[in-house]
């Protein structure tokens, strides 16, 4: 009986350690697709760039990208992205009006980025008062939710990559959120480094200029499709 009762043990801690494993890979395998597909430059990161630099509204802007990124996994995950796939007017809708969005933010960036008698303007602490956080949410909500490629990249394609883990998928989930918030926060938080950098007019009408064409391209990439 004795023999029966140890043998049964070392079974359940074999599958535990087991399971254990397998849900790390798992959840390794997410944070690896996440970050390969939010690392990218494009429209949300240049604003979460560019108000990590100008140090405003930081956590707001990182906690609602992180977050959304954590629904739309998760709705993914669970099935939402062959409903989406569906629904070719949905997507149709969010492509134009996000495009039309980009256009707007991309105008205003290269509007920034033009030369000004009063250089001193174009500083971190000088180029203009601080935008209200109403606005501010309001845009990032529009860069996150507004754009197309946020429902196929993590919506379909996470969704179908976590659907392939089988019962595991919801370890390979919490990974890619986890990726998503280390990403987010390095980025807004990190960006506090290049400061110094930005203390210059000119860099910061390059780093405008860029924004606009990235915003554009997008913009013109949805679009184009």
């Amino acid at each position: 009986m004795a023999l029966q009762a140890a043998s049964g043990v070392s079974r359940l801690s074999g599958w535990l350690a087991w399971s254990s494993v397998t849900s790390l890979t798992a959840a390794l395998s997410g944070l690896a697709s996440g970050l390969s597909l939010i690392v990218a430059i494009g429209a949300q990161n240049a604003f979460v760039l560019r108000q990590g630099v100008r140090r405003e509204h930081v956590g707001a802007v990182v906690v609602i990208c992180a977050a959304s990124d954590v629904v739309l996994v998760a709705a993914g995950t669970a099935g939402l992205g062959t409903l989406v796939a569906r629904s070719g007017t949905v997507l149709e809708v969010v492509r134009w009006v996000g495009a039309a969005v980009l256009v707007g933010y991309g105008v205003r960036s290269a509007l920034r980025a033009l030369p000004r008698r009063d250089p001193g303007a174009l500083h971190p602490a000088g180029e203009r008062p601080p935008s209200a956080l109403g606005a501010t949410v309001a845009t990032t909500l529009a860069l996150t939710w507004l754009n197309p490629h946020v429902y196929l990249d993590t919506v379909l394609l996470l969704g179908s990559v976590a659907a392939g883990h089988g019962t595991l998928r919801w370890a390979f989930a919490a990974g890619a959120c986890v990726a998503s918030w280390l990403w987010f926060s390095g980025l807004g938080y990190g960006a506090r480094a290049l400061v110094p950098v930005f203390a210059r007019p000119a860099a910061w009408r390059v780093l405008d200029g860029v924004i606009a064409v990235v915003m554009v391209l997008v913009a013109v990439s949805l679009v184009a499709r």
